[in-house]
């Protein structure tokens, strides 16, 4: 999907190919995000391109969806990862990768989005209720991740967001 803004400069949503993986890192190299491997991105862009999502404009990478389709529950989607570069926060880039994802014909047995999100990230609790809202979805909040899971000090739990169905 491209479209055009005001100053005429392309905007696309579309699947990430594999160069699109360092870029991804070094946008969450400079956020508040959980920072994985490189290796971590290139991978999610090379073998799970049909269920990630990047936003470009003029090439420059604005924000992405990392997901998947768990094995053993093929009617979900599982937002790994969201990224938005921050001069671009608030505009609701991330809501419309969301959307842009359930579209695809990947998605198309998809009765769930799920994502897990840590009690103090309100801008993810946001985002996830929001989307529920808007879509007219209900969106259940349960515990999943314990944080004594985590090794070291300072993980908190991690609740799943849960939002559908979608068919």
């Amino acid at each position: 999907m491209k479209s055009k803004n005001t100053m005429d400069q392309t905007i696309s949503i579309e699947k990430p190919k594999v160069t699109d993986g360092s870029l991804m890192w070094q946008l969450v190299s400079q956020s508040t995000l959980d920072l994985n491997s490189p290796y971590k991105y290139i991978m999610m862009c090379e073998y799970f391109s049909e269920t990630c999502v990047v936003v470009k404009k003029n090439e420059n990478l604005l924000g992405f969806i990392t997901a998947f389709i768990p094995p053993k529950q093929q009617d979900v989607i599982f937002v790994w990862q969201v990224g938005v570069d921050p001069s671009q926060q608030g505009k609701g880039i991330a809501s419309k990768m969301l959307a842009e994802l359930l579209k695809r014909d990947v998605c198309k047995n998809v009765r769930y989005l799920e994502a897990t999100v840590t009690p103090s990230n309100q801008a993810s609790q946001s985002l996830f209720r929001g989307f529920a809202r808007k879509n007219q979805k209900e969106c259940v909040v349960t515990p999943c991740f314990p944080a004594d899971l985590f090794p070291g000090e300072g993980h908190e739990e991690e609740l799943t967001f849960r939002i559908g169905p979608f068919i």
